[in-house]
């Protein structure tokens, strides 16, 4: 059930940089709110495939709802639920509002995340013969 994947840590290091350069510096109405919700599930998707030996599938269905679970936390106000109200990382992290568009970005990342990780694989362990 377990095992340890460099490639899928580093990736998943990568993508933590890029999040939090993204959320540090960039101010504007696509990259930052969006952007961030695209990356965040494939952060999330190559830090399971990390450590875990479930299936892509698996992985990507279980991603997706961690994902789901926080947005839906957000429409019950989970942060204030929890008393953390005023913790900005707290904020950032599990979030403030509930958006039909993030769940769709979710979505999106989950599946981009799925299909990079099927081309990889693929390229990787059954490489394709060259024509003579």
């Amino acid at each position: 059930m377990l095992t340890f994947r460099p490639v899928y840590l580093a990736l998943t290091g990568v993508l933590l940089l890029v999040e939090t350069l993204i959320a540090l510096y960039v101010r504007d109405a696509f990259l930052r709110p969006y952007g961030g919700d695209f990356l965040v599930v494939i952060l999330i998707y190559y830090f399971l495939r990390s450590f875990l030996t479930w299936s892509p599938a698996v992985v990507a269905w279980v991603t997706l709802a961690i994902a789901f679970t926080v947005e839906i936390g957000q429409a019950f106000q989970l942060v204030d639920l929890l008393g953390l109200s005023g913790n900005r990382l707290a904020e950032i992290v599990i979030g403030t509002g509930f958006s039909w568009l993030d769940m769709l970005m979710y979505a999106l990342g989950v599946a981009a995340a799925y299909l990079l990780d099927r081309w990889w694989r693929r390229g990787r362990f059954h490489p394709q013969k060259s024509a003579p």
